[in-house]
């Protein structure tokens, strides 16, 4: 089976029974570049070069978290503070000058939007008090647990597709255990498929208690759960939008693959990498 899925190209990626994502089978590149890799490993030892990827890849999150707090200000969630609060952070991410610093201020960017949740959020059996992984502590860590981890192995198979090495990134540390270049785009795609999804399932009570176990001192989807997500998610990533540059509809999975040639682009010195923000 494994030589088949590397004959057509095709990705494999496991989780254990807690949810949490274990590996990937990565058949032989076929797409390999050795001048994408040399592009990509100069962009990270030169200092402001990568430090300017990585700070995109922190304000395309914020943007968007921004955009989904004014999305649901609009609608009677009380979200001003944390929204003002987001627009500061922003704004001092443009002064930071390290990759450590910029970390550190999305690390806040994240505690004050997550904050928001609560009041997002109608039903009192998913509301929250902080962030909790490995495992998990309640109902809404699970769901954005998982969520996440499904979105990391998305990038890692749409990388697969380009000339990008995944083992290569600019915000999240490279190192000899796993791959990183996932990790900085799905910072974006978190918040415009996974974000959007885990609210709307909630608020709209598509998934209830009855969707999730105790397991480890924490509390995981079951099995029913997880498949009511992945339909959900498999849903979402069909789903087209307006793509401005191109001036035609793209869906949710080309989006997160034309984030990718923009870094190319970049990369090559041909053009500039701009996150992606939501304009709907």
């Amino acid at each position: 089976m494994l030589d088949f899925l590397s004959q057509k190209g095709i990705i494999l990626h496991y989780f254990n029974y807690y949810d949490y994502y274990s590996g990937s089978f990565y058949p032989r590149e076929h797409y390999n570049s050795g001048y994408m890799i040399l592009n990509q490993s100069r962009h990270f030892d030169d200092k402001e070069k990568r430090l300017y990827l990585a700070k995109k890849f922190i304000e395309g999150a914020m943007k968007n978290e921004l955009k989904i707090l004014k999305y649901y200000g609009r609608r009677g969630s009380d979200t001003k503070k944390e929204t003002e609060e987001l627009e500061d952070l922003l704004e001092k991410l443009k002064e930071v000058n390290s990759v450590k610093e910029a970390m550190q201020l999305e690390g806040k960017g994240k505690e004050c939007y997550f904050h928001s949740f609560n009041k997002i959020i109608s039903r009192e059996e998913f509301k929250f008090f902080k962030r909790t992984r490995r495992p998990p502590k309640d109902f809404l860590n699970a769901l954005i647990s998982f969520v996440n981890s499904l979105i990391y192995t998305y990038v890692l198979s749409e990388i697969y597709q380009t000339h990008l090495d995944p083992r290569i990134g600019f915000l999240h540390e490279t190192n000899f255990r796993r791959f990183s270049l996932n990790l900085d785009i799905a910072e974006i795609f978190k918040v415009v498929i996974g974000d959007r999804l885990i609210l709307s399932m909630i608020n709209r009570k598509e998934i209830t208690k009855a969707d999730f176990e105790d397991l480890l001192n924490g509390i995981v989807l079951n099995d029913k759960g997880r498949k009511k997500v992945l339909e959900k998610l498999e849903e979402r990533l069909k789903q087209t939008v307006t793509y401005k540059k191109l001036k035609r509809s793209v869906s949710y999975r080309r989006l997160m693959r034309l984030e990718l040639y923009k870094l190319e682009k970049h990369l090559m010195g041909e053009e500039e990498y701009s996150p992606f923000v939501m304009e709907w």
